[in-house]
């Protein structure tokens, strides 16, 4: 494994904050249905959050190269959506929804 495998598994896991199960239960909910980008009935946040469930359950061993470009692009994403963070009070907005389907509760 390089060094930067190693940063990637870091970082994914430290911006990752939602449990596989927790992450699943709130897959299944309309709030999170609602959001994203949608390509084909999915948006591409509901799609990114089921692998990244897979992602989780996965021993470190067994991780492929696919499973570490995922965990780049879910890094990338929640620290730009993160930058992004609107004012006032965020726990029943898009925003904090969209963040939800990447794996991350920024109320965490």
């Amino acid at each position: 494994m390089t060094d930067d495998d190693r940063t990637i598994e870091s970082d994914f896991r430290e911006l990752v904050t939602m449990a596989p199960a927790e992450l699943e239960r709130w897959l299944e909910t309309d709030e999170s249905r609602s959001v994203g980008q949608s390509e084909g009935g999915e948006s591409v946040g509901h799609r990114s959050g089921r692998r990244i469930v897979e992602i989780l359950r996965t021993r470190k061993a067994d991780l492929t190269d696919a499973d570490r470009a995922h965990m780049r692009n879910v890094i990338g994403y929640i620290r730009r959506h993160s930058a992004q963070r609107p004012s006032g009070d965020v726990r029943e907005t898009p925003w904090r929804y969209s963040l939800m389907n990447w794996g991350h509760d920024p109320l965490d």
